[in-house]
């Protein structure tokens, strides 16, 4: 599932060949991806919008359209915004895999833009989102969400105050999108094995130190991460059809069973938090 270092790689990627364009029609193919409006209202509020930023909320990239509101795309697991040339021309995707060889099927909505380019939200299993919202609506669901853990204001003092508030694993807390926004599996597992604490940790046992220590190490996976463009597994994808390349650098998610590249310990695995795999070293994170 694309989380805050891939949206954000996307949110980027769109920002740049996108911003200052105009959305000269909107065509829905899956209309069962819209939330908090419908086909009709979506091309009608959109078609002929001019796009002004493109930016990252939680792990949802955000497009703001001049006077008129904002499109919300959720990914989730298998969705991805692609942009490419107009019909007949040369699309950056190609090469992009076995996964988009059939990407046309799986197109739910695109935007034409005037100058011909399209931007699509494809998504294989149709688990992720696609919203338009009025101004007010987006700033009701934005201040619903946590703080962004790279925004300054999230001070190590806000931070701890929201982890040692709960009696809640600490690993849950970070994914808790109204506590914390963006951070999602991946970066949950390898941000608490770099700061050394355990996933099952209650937030109220860590320690103001703790605490601190394990912003730092967020921050850190996450810019990391941002600068190879994100983790690839099978489905996530740049805007221009590319893999990140953060798998690479993975110190425990998806490594059960192997050594701890900081001690040598066999990495242990579970799924007792929420459902989700859990993997930590037992011998350095405490």
């Amino acid at each position: 599932m694309p989380e805050l270092p891939e949206t954000e790689t996307i949110a980027r990627d769109l920002d740049g060949a996108v911003g200052g364009a105009v959305i000269a029609r909107v065509a829905v193919a899956r209309a069962d991806v819209l939330r908090e409006t419908s086909a009709a209202s979506l091309m009608r509020n959109v078609a002929g919008a001019r796009i002004g930023r493109v930016w990252r909320r939680a792990k949802s990239v955000v497009v703001d359209l001049e006077g008129n509101g904002h499109v919300v795309v959720t990914p989730r697991f298998t969705g991805a915004l692609l942009i490419s040339a107009g019909d007949g021309g040369h699309s950056p995707e190609t090469g992009a895999g076995p996964a988009d060889a059939d990407s046309a099927d799986y197109t739910c909505l695109s935007f034409t833009l005037r100058d011909g380019r399209r931007l699509r939200y494809r998504d294989v299993r149709r688990l992720g989102t696609v919203a338009w919202m009025t101004g007010s609506r987006f700033a009701a669901w934005s201040a619903a969400l946590g703080p962004e853990p790279l925004d300054p204001a999230l001070t190590p003092e806000r931070f701890s105050g929201i982890v040692r508030a709960s009696s809640r694993a600490v690993k849950t807390l970070l994914m808790d999108q109204r506590r914390l926004a963006g951070i999602g599996n991946i970066y949950a597992n390898e941000a608490l094995w770099r700061a050394g604490i355990r996933p099952t940790r209650r937030g109220r046992a860590v320690t103001v130190a703790e605490c601190d220590r394990l912003l730092r190490a967020l921050r850190d996976v996450l810019a990391e991460s941002i600068a190879l463009r994100g983790t690839s597994f099978r489905d996530y994808r740049d805007a221009f059809g590319a893999r990140g390349g953060f798998v690479e650098r993975l110190a425990v998610y998806g490594r059960a069973g192997e050594a701890c590249t900081r001690c040598g310990a066999v990495l242990r695995g579970h799924h007792e938090l929420e459902g989700r795999a859990t993997v930590y070293c037992a011998t350095c994170q405490r």
